[in-house]
C-alpha cells in the first residue's frame, strides 16, 4: 500500500532543511509526496522560495497565503491562527498517512496543531535542539504534538526521550541539510553569476578575492533590539574593508527593523562593497558560502552546513544560544569591536576541517525509507 506522505514548507529556511527528503520521498516506490508551500515561501519579498522549488522539480499539490506582514509580534501570532485554519483545510481535503513539519518556526506549530486535530501523525523534523529566542518553546511545543521524530544529534535524541517521548519513535537520522552540502562538497565549483542569476542591489566584486556571507535575522524574543543589533554588525562588517553577501532577514518579529537599517546603510554608504541578496537556491548559496573566508550572523547555517563544510563562522548574539555546534564556529555579542575581532580572526584560519556532528549525507533517504515501514499511530503517552 502506497502512503501519501504530506509535507509543508512554509519559508525560505525551511526548504534547504527538507530537499533531500522530498527527492527520496518522491522516488520510493511505496510513497506519494503531497507538498504544500505557503506563507513566506510563496513570496517574492521573501525570496519566492516556491520558484526554486518547482525548478527543482517538485510540484506543490497546493498554495496557500496565510502571512499576516508587519515583522511584529502580533503579525507572527495572527499569521500563526491564520495558518492553523488554512492548512487544516488543505490536509482535511488531502487526508495524508502522515506530516512533516520542519524545525521551529512559528507557521511549524500551526501545521503540527492542524494536523493533530485531524488526527493526521505528525513527523518532527529537528526536534530535540536547544536554541535561544521564542524558536525553544515553540521547537518543544511541536516535539509534543508529534508522533515520529527525525532528529539531527545523539544529544537531541536524549532530550526528545527525556521530554516524556517512546525511544521507539525517535530516529537519529541526521539533518537534510547535510545531505545538500556533501553534495556541494563533491562539486564545489561556482558555474553561475551570482551577481546576474539573483540580482542583488549593491556593489558586484570579484569572487576570486577574499569576501563574506552575512545571514542575520531578528531575534523574536528581542525584537525591539533589531534595529541597533543590525547596526553593530554592518558597522563592523564595513570597517573590515572586505566584500560579501548580505542576505535579507527571516519574516519574524523585528524583520522590518532590521530591513530598515539595511537600506539606511546603502544609502550613506554609496561604496560599501557589499551585494544585498533576497534568496539563492540551496545549492547555489552553499557553493557562494564554501567559497566565501567566512559566515556571519545568527542563522543556523553557520552551525549546521558550515560545520560539515568546514566553514569559519561567527555567531552573534543570543539566536542560537547552546544549540550544538562544531569547532568552526566563534560566538559573540552585538558588540561591533567583538564582530570585528571575531571575524577578523576567522578569515585568518588557514585550514578547514569537517564535522559531521549534524550527519554524514544520507538523511533524505533515511527517512524515506522509515516513512515507508514504520509504524504510523496517532496514539501517545507521556513516558516518563
Amino acid at each position: 500500500m502506497i502512503r501519501n506522505i504530506c509535507v509543508v514548507i512554509t519559508a525560505r529556511p525551511s526548504y534547504s532543511r527538507i530537499k533531500s527528503t522530498l527527492d527520496s520521498i518522491q522516488k520510493h516506490p511505496q510513497l506519494n509526496l503531497q507538498l504544500i508551500v505557503s506563507g513566506s515561501a510563496l513570496l517574492a519579498k521573501y525570496g519566492s522560495a516556491v520558484d526554486f522549488i518547482r525548478a527543482d522539480g517538485f510540484e506543490p499539490t497546493a498554495e496557500i497565503y496565510h502571512m499576516i506582514e508587519g515583522g511584529t509580534l502580533l503579525s507572527s501570532a495572527k499569521s500563526t491562527g491564520l495558518a492553523v485554519i488554512e492548512i487544516a483545510s488543505e490536509l482535511n481535503r488531502l487526508q495524508p498517512d502522515a506530516l512533516i513539519t520542519i524545525a521551529d518556526r512559528y507557521e511549524t506549530l500551526a501545521t503540527a496543531i492542524a494536523a493533530s486535530y485531524l488526527n493526521i501523525p505528525v513527523v518532527h523534523i529537528q526536534g530535540g535542539e536547544i536554541t535561544g529566542s521564542i524558536d525553544e518553546k515553540v521547537r518543544h511545543a511541536v516535539t509534543k504534538l508529534s508522533n515520529l521524530h527525525f532528529v539531527s544529534t545523539q544529544e537531541a535524541k536524549r532530550r526528545v526521550i527525556a521530554m516524556g517521548e517512546n525511544p521507539n519513535s525517535v530516529y537519529v537520522t541526521g539533518c537534510p541539510s547535510i545531505d545538500l552540502a556533501k553534495q556541494v562538497l563533491q562539486n564545489p565549483q561556482i558555474d553561475f553569476n551570482p551577481f546576474q542569476k539573483y540580482g542583488g542591489v549593491g556593489d558586484i566584486f570579484d569572487l576570486n578575492e577574499d569576501y563574506i556571507v552575512v545571514m542575520q535575522h531578528p531575534i523574536t524574543t528581542e525584537y525591539t533590539e533589531a534595529n541597533t543589533q543590525t547596526r553593530s554588525t554592518l558597522s563592523a562588517i564595513r570597517r573590515l574593508g572586505i566584500p560579501g553577501f548580505w542576505f535579507w532577514p527571516n519574516p519574524d518579529a523585528g524583520s522590518e527593523a532590521v530591513a530598515k537599517e539595511i537600506r539606511i546603510f546603502r544609502e550613506r554608504n554609496k561604496t560599501p562593497g557589499i551585494n544585498f541578496v533576497r534568496n539563492m537556491s540551496p545549492e547555489d548559496f552553499l557553493k557562494i558560502a564554501l567559497a566565501s573566508k567566512c559566515v556571519v550572523g545568527n542563522s543556523s547555517v553557520a552551525i549546521r552546513e558550515c560545520s560539515y563544510l568546514g566553514i569559519p563562522a561567527v555567531n552573534i548574539g543570543n539566536r542560537q544560544l547552546n544549540r550544538e555546534r562544531g569547532k568552526n564556529v566563534i560566538d559573540t555579542q552585538h558588540d561591533e569591536n567583538d564582530i570585528y575581532t571575531s571575524i577578523q580572526k576567522q578569515i585568518d584560519k588557514t585550514s578547514r576541517e569537517i564535522d559531521t556532528l549534524y550527519g554524514n549525507g544520507e538523511a533524505g533517504e533515511i527517512m524515506a525509507e522509515i516513512l515507508a515501514t514504520c509504524d504510523l499511530r496517532i496514539e501517545k503517552t507521556l513516558l516518563i
